[in-house]
């Protein structure tokens, strides 16, 4: 059997730890070619390099979402290194630790939305003339199920993850005469370096238990878990899957 991602080339922002690491290792296990965009290069080098010493391809790109430049170098390294783009995953993110929302400070608001809102755009307008050039391509958004079942303390992070979801149909409904895609992942609370972060406390037994109870299938969601549905909506198998929002949650959102 094909692999399912065979000669495909994607992008991931984020790549270099928790969902976009599963992600890219994903991808290139299905024979996709991966650019692992990170602001930390050296966590990005290393998933490339682990890719490569696999048997994968994979070219690493450090990127600031935040930076039209810093896009525009992703989307010029992977065309000049692979000839093309055909899924790009929005996975970098951030939030402001969980707290009263008038606790978080403009300077933490402004930068939440450059890194979680304003690179949806920026990754838009730097993919979108290349997905066009080609005839199509595939935009993976990562969302979060704060846009759909938001919890205190995180205000300002799920307005961001709102946007993100509302842009996804957006891309879904503008973009599909140009056989371009949009999908979204809301994920539960996971087990990443962003957890105690989303908790606004130590990562306990006793806290992670407060969490776990608004989880029906009783875990946290793992990067692999994002993965997996990624991978889905990246395989030409889902080519007629756009506009989607795919919670990816165990069951917290029912």
């Amino acid at each position: 059997m094909n692999p399912r991602l065979a000669n495909q080339v994607a992008v991931v922002t984020g790549g270099g730890s928790g969902f976009g690491e599963a992600i890219c290792h994903a991808f290139a296990a299905e024979g996709g070619r991966i650019v692992v965009a990170d602001f930390n290069a050296a966590a990005g080098e290393r998933v490339a390099q682990a890719i490569r010493a696999q048997g994968g391809e994979a070219e690493f790109c450090r990127a600031d979402v935040s930076l039209t430049a810093d896009m525009g170098q992703l989307a010029t390294t992977a065309v000049a290194r692979f000839g093309r783009v055909d899924v790009m995953v929005n996975n970098a993110g951030m939030s402001h630790p969980n707290q009263p929302m008038l606790g978080v400070t403009e300077a933490q608001f402004d930068r939440l939305y450059q890194v979680n809102v304003k690179s949806i755009y920026l990754s838009a307008v730097h993919f979108v003339p290349v997905f066009r050039r080609q005839g199509g391509g595939s935009f993976i958004n990562i969302g979060s199920t704060a846009a759909v079942r938001p919890r205190p303390g995180l205000s300002w992070y799920n307005g961001s993850k709102g946007a993100v979801s509302l842009l996804t149909k957006s891309f879904a409904v503008e973009l599909a005469p140009d056989r371009i895609r949009a999908n979204s992942i809301n994920p539960a609370i996971a087990d990443t370096p962003l957890l105690t972060t989303f908790m606004g406390a130590a990562d306990t037994p006793e806290n992670r238990a407060r969490f776990l109870a608004s989880i029906p299938l009783g875990r946290l969601c793992r990067p692999s878990d994002v993965a997996h549905a990624a991978l889905f909506l990246a395989d030409p198998a889902s080519e007629f899957i756009t506009g989607v929002c795919l919670e990816v949650d165990g069951g917290r959102c029912i």
